[in-house]
């Protein structure tokens, strides 16, 4: 009887590097999906010493972290790589930037401490970019809902419809106007169901029917990392 061959076995990594990525402009239309494979394009073309993981597909050790959906910017997504080398995090940062595609930017680069890196993602702040919102059915709405011990709504998953309390993790919540365009800052703790800002949006309009988003809101994720005292503090 023919033995089995087994998979080969990859040496561990000799560095690992947590690298705080953002999506900007056209790119926060870009799936997580496409991401990964701009990013695992983008270490190939800079040749970057990756380590491998076993097996019978070995795959280039890199984890990423809470990211954020479709559809939202970004300045605060994070990711881990492991190298079969050591590397300048810096050299490493600047090639990996001539590599990806416009939108997609790295901004650090550092090596990794103990543990992993999503253990010090609490907490997202969020800005919500309102066109054509009334900021004073706005303003109503955002009152209400912090008057509130819990506020539940229904989403819509592969499983069929959930609901569940988008008041929670809600951890601060404030209205305003730039230049006649309203704004929400939304602080949101890492939980399971992961409450998102377009959740908050629903349970808003649904408390206070006044409050209509008429025009797609723009979301952009400003802070990632560990939540203190209600703020959320960067992870390095």
């Amino acid at each position: 009887m023919a033995t089995q061959q087994q998979p080969e076995q990859q040496a561990p990594p000799v560095q690992r590097l947590q690298i705080r990525y953002a999506k900007r402009g056209r790119a926060r239309f870009t799936s997580h999906r496409d991401v990964v494979r701009a990013f695992e394009r983008a270490l190939r073309r800079a040749h970057v010493p990756m380590a491998y993981s076993s097996g019978f597909n070995p795959h280039p050790r890199i984890s990423y972290a809470n990211s954020s959906p479709t559809g939202a910017a970004s300045e605060a997504e994070y990711l881990e790589i492991g190298l079969a080398e050591t590397c300048d995090p810096a050299k490493v940062l600047d090639a990996l930037n001539e590599a990806l595609p416009d939108g997609v930017v790295l901004l650090e680069a550092r090596e990794a401490e103990a543990g992993r890196i999503s253990d010090g993602l609490e907490a997202s702040v969020w800005r919500v970019e309102l066109p054509g919102a009334d900021g004073r059915a706005m303003a109503d709405a955002v009152r209400i809902f912090l008057d509130r011990d819990e506020a539940t709504t229904e989403r819509m998953t592969k499983h069929g419809p959930r609901t569940f309390d988008a008041r929670g993790d809600v951890k601060g919540i404030s209205a305003y106007a730039t230049d006649g365009v309203a704004m929400l800052d939304l602080v949101i703790a890492h939980a399971e169901p992961l409450v998102r800002p377009d959740d908050v949006l629903r349970v808003l309009h649904e408390l206070h029917p006044q409050f209509v988003v008429a025009d797609p809101p723009k979301l952009t994720r400003l802070v990632q990392g560990r939540l203190e005292l209600n703020r959320v503090i960067a992870p390095w």
